[in-house]
């Protein structure tokens, strides 16, 4: 096992990985990172499932029943990528059995064309829980104003979520206050609340990517020095918030109950720029009790070239909110930054569900014309 990795979750954070594919499936290529690896989780999006549909033949023989079933391609998507869910949550079952139901998660996404469509996006992760069948399985909701009663309803029917797509400060609070409000309901409505997980991924490097462009942008010497400062300083702040809220008294009710807090989730960890250390949102991001989903370079550069050392958020709140308040002073606008994120994260993941739809169309309609 990486001594580096293991250090790093001895010091409180859970190593997910950021992927998830049919051939690293069979291949037993998950399994040996959650071995070697320190990985106990595991998280999937719409740009994952196509860049895994596209390529090798790992599909084939499912396509081929499917098409020779003669089943339509939004039955096709929900078929194919369930079963990798499924077998995910089954290898990673153990973890979740050690952990007691913390770790050991396998994340799946709502169809993200319904990300600004409440109704339709709790129906949506009521398929996916009932579909997946697996207690270990998270079903991730975008964090979008329309996304925020939909969490809270899921929560209330007994299913626990990974909110996704969450940028801004202002967003996070309101995810939390939608978690609390879930767990309540569910409590009303006769769920065990010791049994409902939560985590809440807030990204990292796309706040990087779009506030150094800003800055570029600017030109000036105060602004070229803030560069690649902003990711880490956002969140941060994030966790301060998270310490916050669940300090309150409605948390400690809840708790008492037998709830367990929303994990933050430290996600787009893998470097953008090329220039910064690719450990940057690794390193820069430990606490205990959170999790950093990262993708296989980013746990490969962590496991050769990684140095955690201990606690690299709570000392630093003062920093960051120097840093929020010097891009403010040269002219980044945090509110515009965080509404442009969010709103290229919903388009991204819509022209990346596209793509694996058009795939599996074109796999089907392939295979149909062979039977």
């Amino acid at each position: 096992m990486s001594d580096t990795l293991k250090r790093l979750s001895q010091q409180g954070v859970s190593i997910w990985l950021d992927d998830i594919s049919r051939e690293r499936l069979r291949t037993g290529n998950l399994e040996q990172l959650v071995k070697e690896k320190s990985v106990v989780g595991v998280t999937s999006n719409p740009t994952i499932f196509a860049k895994a549909l596209g390529k090798g033949d790992a599909y084939d023989d499912q396509v081929r029943d499917l098409a020779v079933r003669g089943v339509d391609v939004e039955e096709a998507s929900r078929a194919i990528t369930t079963y990798d869910i499924r077998w995910a949550a089954d290898v990673l079952r153990p973890v979740y059995d050690r952990s007691e139901g913390v770790d050991g998660r396998v994340s799946i996404e709502v169809d993200p064309r319904l990300a600004r469509e409440t109704e339709k996006t709790i129906a949506e992760a009521r398929a996916l829980w009932w579909m997946v069948d697996r207690p270990n399985v998270f079903i991730k909701i975008p964090a979008t104003k329309e996304g925020l009663p939909a969490i809270t309803a899921a929560l209330a029917d007994g299913i626990s979520v990974n909110v996704t797509l969450i940028f801004s400060l202002e967003r996070y609070g309101e995810v939390i206050d939608a978690y609390f409000a879930g767990l309540e309901q569910a409590r009303a409505n006769g769920h065990d609340i010791r049994l409902i997980e939560s985590v809440a991924s807030f990204f990292v490097s796309r706040v990087d990517t779009e506030i150094d462009k800003r800055l570029d942008k600017i030109g000036t010497d105060e602004a070229k020095a803030l560069r690649s400062q902003a990711g880490l300083a956002n969140a941060r702040l994030a966790y301060a918030l998270f310490e916050e809220k669940f300090g309150t008294d409605r948390w400690s009710r809840l708790r008492d109950a037998g709830a367990r807090p929303q994990r933050p989730l430290w996600a787009s960890t893998g470097v953008k720029d090329p220039n910064l250390p690719p450990t940057l949102y690794v390193d820069g991001l430990v606490a205990d009790g959170v999790v950093n989903t990262m993708p296989e370079a980013t746990l490969e550069a962590e496991s050769e070239k990684g140095d955690p050392a201990g606690d690299t958020i709570t000392s630093m709140y003062d920093e960051a909110r120097g840093v929020m308040q010097s891009l403010k002073d040269v002219g980044v606008d945090y509110d515009d930054v965080v509404k442009v994120l969010e709103d290229e994260g919903v388009e991204k993941f819509e022209v990346s569900w596209k793509e694996m739809l058009d795939t599996i169309t074109s796999e089907l309609r392939d295979k149909a014309a062979k039977a």
